[in-house]
């Protein structure tokens, strides 16, 4: 092979590479969680869902973009909206954790890998029966067949659904005009999910599922220059509504 040849193959090689360890550099070490979970006062808190993930040996999965993507958010909602935020603290709970349930918003990051017990089983269909909302993000591409899977098992009578930009989420805080979205490392065209309260879309949204898309990456890098500023505005613009929506349904 010729060394043209050998140099076009390593780069090809290493364009997913570079891709990839961007997307999973954190700004804190794999597993570490440093922050206590915030106490409760009735103040907006964000909650991460933390899972046992598939397969992936020291990634964690769950915590990617933790800390600094929520503190993120919870820093504009401050700046935004008349939603009060719990600041700094944030919280780590599963869905078998009693204490989720004071809570209604919850997000789960990389249910390409999710896992639940039979015990996360129960508490995922209580929370969402009890009213609690569930934001799904980061996952793109086969990572749909596990995120489907474990939606299926926990609820196999609410369907999944597609959204479009008339959804009223989209317009719940700001008047969002395009959903064209790509995730930032993959280029996949993004694509909004959702289920129904007894698959009637009269009744509220218990979740939605950023497929394709990674707004807690966006979130997480706002503050520099790795990913456009128009897309991580964008990111944060869909994550006020998801709260907002969440809040007034």
């Amino acid at each position: 092979m010729t060394r043209r040849r050998w140099t076009m193959f390593a780069l090809v090689l290493l364009v997913p590479a570079l891709a990839v360890g961007a997307q999973r550099f954190s700004r804190t070490a794999p597993g570490e969680h440093p922050n206590p979970n915030a106490e409760y006062d009735g103040r907006f808190t964000f909650i991460r869902v933390k899972f046992t993930p598939l397969n992936t040996g020291w990634d964690l999965k769950w915590d990617h973009d933790y800390p600094v993507a929520e503190t993120h958010l919870l820093k504009i909602m401050e700046e935004v909206s008349t939603v009060r935020s719990h600041l700094p603290e944030t919280s780590i709970y599963g869905f078998s954790d009693a204490e989720l349930f004071k809570y209604p918003v919850a997000y789960v990051s990389e249910p390409g890998f999710w896992t639940m017990n039979e015990a996360e089983l129960a508490g995922i269909r209580a929370y969402v029966n009890k009213g609690g909302f569930i934001i799904f993000d980061d996952f793109s591409s086969r990572h749909w067949i596990n995120f489907e899977d474990k939606w299926r098992r926990a609820f196999p009578n609410l369907a999944l659904v597609k959204l479009d930009i008339t959804h009223p989420i989209f317009d719940a805080f700001y008047r969002i005009k395009t959903l064209d979205m790509t995730h930032p490392y993959f280029g996949l065209t993004s694509e909004f999910w959702g289920a129904y309260e007894d698959n009637d879309p009269s009744k509220r949204l218990v979740m939605i599922a950023n497929y394709n898309n990674d707004i807690g990456d966006y979130m997480e890098w706002s503050d520099s220059n790795l990913l456009p500023v128009p897309l991580t505005n964008e990111a944060y613009k869909l994550a006020v509504n998801y709260v907002v929506y969440a809040l007034t349904h």
